[in-house]
């Protein structure tokens, strides 16, 4: 062997990791992206997410925390580990977070940029979250949005970094 899992010995019946036929082309992370985020579509951006809390929803930042640590805090974001998000958002699990309120609860998740968060949320949405989307280019955007604003003299960034405290 070549360093490659045997996926039939790894309990694969089709004889694929993903457990696709054999013959079946690969979907690629691209076509899985795309389904994704037809799935959690409508996307907000950052100028929407006022809105999200106001209805009651959460933001919720998967953004490892060297990157927290690099680039900073989203004020008012619950801060959710990668590793434990579907357990932490699940509305009917045990180990949800007292946050989480029930399956149509809006909660948008961000990344970085924007492309993990999407495929988190899609999965949530399996797991029966129906209201789970992500932040249209992630952290980044959000970064942008507030220096514009600031920059702009409408007050954007200052409302938005004076807003909350992070809960992480």
């Amino acid at each position: 062997m070549t360093g490659e899992l045997d996926a039939t010995a790894a309990g694969h019946p089709a004889g694929r990791a993903d457990g696709a036929h054999p013959n079946a082309a690969p979907t690629g992370v691209d076509h899985l992206l795309a389904r994704a985020r037809d799935a959690i579509a409508p996307r907000p951006g950052p100028a929407d997410l006022d809105s999200v809390w106001a209805a009651g929803g959460l933001v919720v930042d998967i953004r490892p925390v060297e990157l927290r640590d690099r680039d900073g805090v989203l004020p008012g974001a619950l801060v959710v580990d990668r590793n434990v998000l579907e357990w932490r958002l699940d509305p009917r699990g045990n180990w949800r977070l007292p946050e989480v309120t029930g399956p149509e609860q809006q909660v948008v998740l961000f990344c970085d940029e924007g492309y993990a968060s999407s495929l988190a949320a899609a999965t949530l949405r399996e797991v029966g979250l129906r209201g789970a989307t992500d932040l249209d280019g992630g952290y980044q955007a959000w970064l942008l949005f507030r220096t514009e604003g600031a920059a702009a003299g409408d007050g954007v960034g200052e409302a938005m970094t004076v807003a909350t405290t992070s809960r992480g």
